[in-house]
C-alpha cells in the first residue's frame, strides 16, 4: 500500500509552477543559506557534545560525518537538478516510492528541521547567556536553561525563534540577505578561533585519542557515537534542496550550493576541532563507574557543576578561548555566535516550513497550510505555527538530546534519497540530468550503509522517539491524508 500512488515527475513538476513560490535566489545567496545552515551549533556548541562522546577522537568523528553527508550531498544534488521544486526528499520520493513512502519522508523532515532548529536556538541561547553573565547582566539560572539542565524555561531560546519566524513571514528575499550578513560573521568568528587556538595546541592533549572507543549500536557513546551526533553539523545542504523552487536557474545553481557549502564547512570543521582539542583538550566526564556519562542527562549536569573542562561548556569556542586568556577575542567569539547563529535557525525553520507546503499543496495536509500571504508572498500559516513550537521546544529542552532526535529523521531522508537515485537511473535512463551523481552504483549504495551505521549508534531515546513519530505519522496519513491526496482524487491544487 505504501508503494502505490507513485506521482510522475512530470506531473510534480507540472502541480509545482501552477501554484509556485518566487525564484529569487541565485547560486550565491544558496551557497550561503547551505553555510548558514551548516556552520553554527554543530561546531559552535556540539563540539562540546561530540567531545564527551568520543574524547579527541571527535576529529575522526567530524570526518565519518563528512564523508557520509558528502555521499548523500550527491545524491541530492542529482535530484535536486531533476526535480526543481519545493519538498526536498518528500517530493523526490513522491515520484519514485509511491505516496505513502514520501509521506513517511516527509513526516520524518518535520521532525529534521523543527527540532533542529529548536536545538540551535538552545545553543544560541548558551552563547549569548555566557556573553551577558561575564558582563554582569546574567539572567536568572531558572531562566537559562530547560527543566532537564536544572532550570525552568530558556526564556532567550525562546525569543529567538519567534524572532526568527516573524523574519521568514516578512519574506525570502530579506530572510536570505540577512542570512548572508549572518554567516559572514559566522566565517569571521571562526577564523579568529583557528588562528588563536592553533598555536596552542600541545601534542599530550590528544591522549588518549580515543577514550571511550569506537562504540556500538545502541550505546550513543564512542567514535561511531559522536559522528551520529555530529551528523547535525551538516545538514544545512538539505535546505538547500528545500529552497529548489526559489531559485533561479535551479539546474546550475542547486548543485554549486550543495558542493560548495559542504566543501567550505568540512575544512572548517576539521581547523576548528583540531585547535579546540589540541589547545584545552577534550576529555570526557566519567561517572562512578568509569564510563563516560551520556550528554544531556541530569547525570552529566551534575558532573559539570563547577568544572572548567570543555566538554561541559556550553559555549564551547568562546570557553576555549577565555581558557587561553584571550577575553577579548573569547568576548567577540561570543557576540558573533549570538549575532549569527540565528541564520541556522532561519534556515532550518525555513526548510521545514517549505516541507509542509509542500505536502499541504499535495492535498496530505490541510488546504490552509499552504496559503501564501498576499503582501509578503511566504507560506505564513504554516510558518508561524513551526515557529511556535520551534520556540516551545528550545525553552524546555537541552542541545545533546535534541540533535540526536534531529539525526534519526535526517539520516532516513539522506537512505530515500540515495535510494530514489538508483531506482530513477533504471527506471527512467534517459531523462535529462544536469547534475549526474559519479559512479552511482558505488555513491549510493555507501551513503545508505553509512548513514544506517550512525543511525544504529545515535542514541536508544533518539531511536525510540522517531520510529514513536513515525507511527504516529502513519496514523496521520491513514485518517487525513490516504483519503485527501489529491494524486488518490485526480485533482491539482487550485
Amino acid at each position: 500500500m505504501l508503494f502505490q500512488r507513485i506521482k510522475p515527475i512530470d506531473q510534480i513538476i507540472a502541480t509545482a509552477e501552477k501554484k509556485s513560490l518566487t525564484r529569487q535566489l541565485g547560486a550565491f545567496q544558496l551557497t550561503m543559506l547551505g553555510i548558514g545552515a551548516i556552520i553554527g551549533t554543530g561546531i559552535f556548541v556540539l563540539t562540546a557534545e561530540a567531545g564527551q562522546k568520543a574524547g579527541p577522537g571527535m576529529m575522526i568523528a567530524f570526518v565519518i560525518a563528512a564523508v557520509v553527508c558528502a555521499f548523500a550531498a550527491l545524491a541530492y544534488a542529482e535530484l535536486a537538478s531533476m526535480v526543481p521544486v519545493a519538498g526536498s526528499a518528500y517530493t523526490y520520493t513522491y515520484g519514485v516510492l509511491g505516496e505513502g513512502v514520501a509521506w513517511v519522508v516527509g513526516w520524518a523532515l518535520v521532525l529534521e528541521y523543527t527540532i533542529a532548529a529548536s536545538t540551535v536556538c538552545v545553543g544560541w541561547a548558551g552563547y549569548v547567556n555566557g556573553l551577558l553573565s561575564h558582563a554582569g547582566f546574567g539572567l536568572p539560572q531558572f531562566l537559562q536553561v530547560g527543566p532537564m539542565d536544572g532550570g525552568s524555561f530558556n526564556l532567550l531560546a525562546c525569543l529567538i525563534g519567534l524572532a526568527i519566524t516573524f523574519l521568514l513571514v516578512v519574506g525570502t528575499s530579506k530572510s536570505a540577505k540577512v542570512n548572508t550578513v549572518l554567516v559572514l560573521i559566522k566565517i569571521v568568528a571562526l577564523t579568529v578561533f583557528i588562528f588563536v587556538a592553533l598555536p596552542a595546541v600541545k601534542d599530550q592533549n590528544f591522549t588518549p585519542f580515543v577514550p571511550n572507543g569506537w562504540g556500538s549500536p545502541m550505546g550513543g557513546i564512542g567514535v561511531l557515537g559522536a559522528a551520529a551526533s555530529i551528523v547535525f553539523a551538516y545538514i544545512g545542504f538539505d535546505a538547500i534542496s528545500t529552497a529548489a523552487e526559489e531559485t533561479k536557474n535551479p539546474n546550475r545553481n542547486i548543485p554549486i550550493a550543495l558542493i560548495g557549502s559542504l566543501s567550505v564547512c568540512t575544512i572548517y570543521y576539521l581547523l576548528v576541532s583540531y585547535g579546540a582539542v589540541g589547545a584545552v583538550g577534550a576529555q570526557p566526564m566519567l561517572g562512578p563507574d568509569g564510563v563516560a556519562l551520556e550528554p544531556g542527562t541530569p547525570a552529566f549536569a551534575a558532573a559539570c557543576q563547577g568544572s572548567q573542562a570543555l566538554v561541559c561548556s556550553k559555549e564551547a569556542l568562546a570557553h576555549v578561548v577565555r581558557l587561553l586568556d584571550h577575553n577579548t577575542m573569547a568576548a567577540f567569539i561570543a557576540f558573533a555566535a549570538g549575532i549569527a547563529l540565528p541564520s541556522v535557525i532561519l534556515t532550518m525553520t525555513y526548510g521545514q516550513t517549505r516541507i509542509f507546503f509542500t505536502m499541504s499543496r499535495d492535498g496530505l495536509l490541510p488546504p490552509s497550510l499552504a496559503k501564501i500571504h498576499p503582501r509578503y508572498h511566504t507560506p505564513h500559516v504554516i510558518t508561524l505555527i513551526t515557529g511556535t513550537f520551534v520556540s516551545l521546544f528550545g525553552a524546555l529542552f537541552p542541545v545533546g538530546i535534541l540533535a540526536d532526535i534531529t539525526n534519526s529523521g535526517t539520516l532516513f531522508a539522506f537512505i530515500m534519497v540515495a535510494v530514489g537515485v538508483l531506482i530513477l537511473r533504471r527506471t527512467q535512463p534517459e531523462r535529462p540530468r544536469p547534475f549526474r551523481t559519479p559512479l552511482p552504483w558505488l555513491i549510493c549504495p555507501l551513503a545508505v550503509i553509512g548513514c544506517l551505521l550512525l543511525f544504529l549508534n545515535l542514541s536508544k531515546e533518539a531511536k525510540i522517539t522517531f520510529f514513536a513519530w513515525g507511527a504516529i505519522g502513519l496514523v496521520v496519513y491513514f485518517l487525513y491524508g490516504y483519503r485527501k491526496s489529491h494524486l488518490a482524487r485526480g485533482v491539482e491544487a487550485d
